[in-house]
């Protein structure tokens, strides 16, 4: 089987995917079940590249490669010759020596491209400036347990027109729902990522209009890593975009409520949301486990049948 890497929901079909989000609800429910029986990758090896921190990422690979019966490595820049000006295609080609697959977590997605366009193994995106698509197989499996199919269904997103809005308007393209991106002006997503996704996305700058008989609503920090400087203005320039239990009140009433997590209570969102029923910021950040398990067998073994 030919490499295969993820570094956008893009470099997958819209079928694939649909059998990814079907796999791990699988993989999921028999894990409860039977608890981790099934050992598909014994001594394979992934290798984790981390240049920014993380808690669910981390976690959520390196459990889902021991219940595979694998091996995961913690890779920091700080300890490895990265940090030492190491060129990117040489590290990829070197670990391509040594591992099965690689995961990395950067900043520049440029740099992501540069890696996996050297690697012989499958490399994975666990989050770049400019996309966070495994964090978008969590969020549509999570939409998918709880709803059925996402097909033709409208979602929210409400904040900043970041990495993550980037991956929902390339998960609108790919799994076929009408995305509507509110943020305040200046804040927009790419143009040229709009532009692709055509009519499956549509611009709003007004939170309550953009909500409206929504089938589900998310949101994101307003200051995501690295932009910590801009705290301040960002507060005031998001203050009207804050997502409420009042703005879900005017969705459809099955809404639900999804944020990729670390929440900031008071700001993105109001104080008691994530205890609202219709919040499942929980069952979504689990679900991290399950979809990133598929993802791994998937490019390791190719479909499962059964």
């Amino acid at each position: 089987m030919a490499t295969r890497h993820f570094l956008t929901l893009l470099d997958l079909s819209p079928d694939e995917l649909a059998y990814l989000i079907q796999r791990a609800i699988k993989i999921k429910t028999d894990l409860k079940a039977n608890g981790p029986v099934y050992t598909p990758l014994p001594n394979r090896t992934l290798a984790m590249i981390f240049e920014k921190s993380s808690t669910r990422t981390r976690v959520s690979f390196e459990t889902g490669m021991a219940q595979f019966g694998g091996h995961a490595l913690f890779l920091s820049p700080r300890d490895t010759q990265l940090g030492r000006g190491e060129p990117i295609e040489d590290t990829a080609r070197v670990l391509s020596e040594m591992v099965d697959a690689v995961m990395i977590r950067t900043f520049s997605h440029e740099g992501l491209e540069t890696y996996a366009s050297a690697s012989s193994v499958p490399v994975i995106n666990a989050l770049s400036d400019d996309y966070h698509p495994c964090q978008l197989l969590a969020d549509v499996m999570t939409w998918t347990e709880l709803r059925g199919s996402v097909k033709g269904r409208t979602a929210v997103w409400v904040g900043d027109g970041n990495n993550m809005c980037h991956s929902w308007i390339n998960a609108a393209r790919q799994f076929g729902f009408h995305l509507r991106v509110c943020c305040p002006r200046g804040y927009e997503p790419r143009a040229d990522i709009m532009e692709a996704a055509g009519n499956c996305v549509t611009l709003h700058h007004d939170p309550k209009e953009a909500a409206k008989d929504a089938d589900l609503i998310t949101t994101d920090v307003w200051a995501s890593m690295g932009q910590e400087a801009e705290q301040a203005k960002r507060e005031a320039d998001f203050a009207h975009f804050q997502v409420t239990e009042a703005m879900l009140d005017t969705a459809k009433p099955d809404a639900l409520f999804l944020h990729c997590l670390p929440a900031h209570r008071g700001e993105e969102i109001s104080h008691t949301l994530l205890d609202d029923p219709r919040a499942v910021v929980w069952q979504e950040a689990g679900n991290r486990l399950h979809a990133q398990k598929a993802l791994i067998e998937f490019l390791l073994l190719g479909q499962i049948e059964g």
